[in-house]
C-alpha cells in the first residue's frame, strides 16, 4: 500500500514537472513576437548638425529629437544606421567623380530650364525636389502636394492629379525669376534619388513601350517607330506591328551622337531614361541628399526627418521587396544582345554609375 502511495506522488510530480515545462516553453514561443515587435517601435534616429562638402545641412537637435518609427515606412528596418555618415560618403563621392576631368562630359549639365523643369518647389518648407523618372518620384510627388497644402494626406490624392502641373499645386523652379531660382538653390533643402542605371532603363522600357499604364499613345505609334526604323538591325518582318523590343532600344541608348536628332524630335517623352546628370545637374547644384531607391526603406525617412518634415507627413508605404535589386531581371532582359552594345550602353550612362557608386556590370560586358 505504502509503495503504491509513493509511486502515485512520483507519478503526480512527473506530471508537475512536465506541465511547468511545457508552460514555458510555450510563454517563450508567444513572447517573441512581441519583443521584436517592441524593439521596432523604440528604434530611435537622431542627427547632430553636418556640413557637407556640397552644401550645409542643419539636422535636427539631438536633445530636442523624438522617437522616431519607421514601421510606416518598413516593418523590415530594425538595426541601428548610421545615415549621417552614408549620405556624406555618398556626397563625397559625387564631389570626387564631380571633379575627374576624364569624366566630365558625362557628368556635367548647363542648369538651363530644362534642368529647372525638373525641380519642384515647396516654398512653405523650404525644399527642392528633382525628378528622375522610375524611381519612386511619383510618391515624392504626393508629399510635396500634401506639404504644399493641396492635400491633407497622401492617401487622398487622386493618380490622374500627381502628373497634371497645372493642378496639382507643385510649381517648378524654371516658372522664377533669376534672382528667386538663386536663392532656392542657395537655402532652400535639395534631394532627388537614383536607382541602378540598367535596371532603371528596364523599368522605363516596360512602362513606356510595354505596359504604357498611363496612355500615352505617343510612345507606341511615334517613338517606338522611330526607334524601330532606325536602330533594328533585321528588317526581314519589315513592320513595326511587332513592337519596339528590348534589344533596339538599348542600340537607341547606346549610339551617343546618332540620337541627338530623335531625341529632339522626341521632346521632353525622354526624361525616362535620360541620365541623372543631364536630369539634375548634380555636379553643378549642390544637394543636400542623394537617396537610393534600393534603399528607400530606409532613406525616406532618413529624407523626411533631414528635411524637418517627419512630423508633417510620411511617405507611402512601400511594397516589401520592390525596390530591391533584381540582378536576375537585368539578365534575363540582356540576354542575345551583343557586347558591343551592351558596352556601348554602359559607356553612355557610365557617369551615373560612377556619380553614384553603382557596380559595373560585369556580368554584362565581360
Amino acid at each position: 500500500m505504502m509503495r503504491r502511495h509513493w509511486l502515485l506522488v512520483g507519478a503526480c510530480g512527473w506530471v508537475l514537472l512536465i506541465l511547468m515545462f511545457v508552460s514555458k516553453f510555450i510563454n517563450f514561443s508567444f513572447r517573441i513576437p512581441s519583443d521584436y515587435a517592441e524593439r521596432r517601435e523604440m528604434f530611435v534616429w537622431t542627427f547632430p548638425s553636418v556640413t557637407t562638402k556640397h552644401t550645409s545641412v542643419q539636422w535636427p537637435d539631438k536633445g530636442a529629437s523624438q522617437p522616431y518609427i519607421l514601421s510606416s515606412v518598413s516593418p523590415s528596418v530594425v538595426e541601428p544606421i548610421d545615415w549621417q555618415s552614408m549620405n556624406e560618403k555618398r556626397l563625397e563621392l559625387l564631389s570626387t567623380v564631380c571633379r575627374n576631368a576624364s569624366m566630365w562630359n558625362l557628368t556635367h549639365t548647363t542648369v538651363d530650364k530644362f534642368v529647372l523643369d525638373r525641380i519642384f518647389v515647396c516654398d512653405k518648407h523650404k525644399i527642392l525636389f528633382c525628378q528622375t523618372p522610375k524611381v519612386g518620384n511619383t510618391q515624392w510627388k504626393k508629399v510635396l502636394i500634401v506639404l504644399n497644402g493641396v492635400f491633407s494626406k497622401v492617401e487622398a490624392i487622386p493618380e490622374n492629379l500627381v502628373h497634371d502641373h497645372e493642378r496639382n499645386g507643385l510649381p517648378r523652379l524654371s516658372s522664377m525669376t533669376d534672382t528667386e531660382i538663386r536663392q532656392r538653390l542657395n537655402s532652400y533643402f535639395k534631394f532627388f534619388i537614383v536607382r541602378d542605371p540598367f535596371e532603371r532603363l528596364i523599368s522605363a522600357f516596360k512602362d513606356k513601350f510595354v505596359k504604357n499604364p498611363r496612355f500615352e499613345p505617343w510612345y507606341k505609334h511615334d517613338i517606338a517607330p522611330a526607334i524601330i526604323r532606325k536602330y533594328r538591325r533585321s528588317h526581314h518582318d519589315d513592320n513595326e506591328s511587332v513592337g519596339l523590343q528590348f534589344e533596339d532600344f538599348v542600340r537607341y541608348l547606346g549610339d551617343k551622337s546618332g540620337r541627338q536628332r530623335l531625341d529632339r524630335q522626341f521632346g521632353d517623352h525622354i526624361i525616362h531614361w535620360l541620365t541623372y546628370a543631364e536630369l539634375c545637374a548634380p555636379c553643378d547644384i549642390s544637394y543636400n541628399v542623394v537617396g537610393h531607391h534600393e534603399t528607400l526603406e530606409r532613406d525616406a525617412p532618413y529624407i523626411l526627418k533631414a528635411a524637418g518634415i517627419a512630423d508633417l507627413v510620411s511617405y507611402p508605404n512601400i511594397p516589401p521587396g520592390i525596390t530591391r535589386y533584381n540582378r536576375t531581371k537585368v539578365e534575363r532582359y540582356f540576354t542575345g544582345i551583343s557586347q558591343r552594345d551592351v558596352r556601348r550602353l554602359y559607356a553612355s550612362y557610365q557617369g551615373d554609375f560612377n556619380l553614384f557608386d553603382y557596380q559595373t556590370p560585369a556580368f554584362l560586358l565581360d
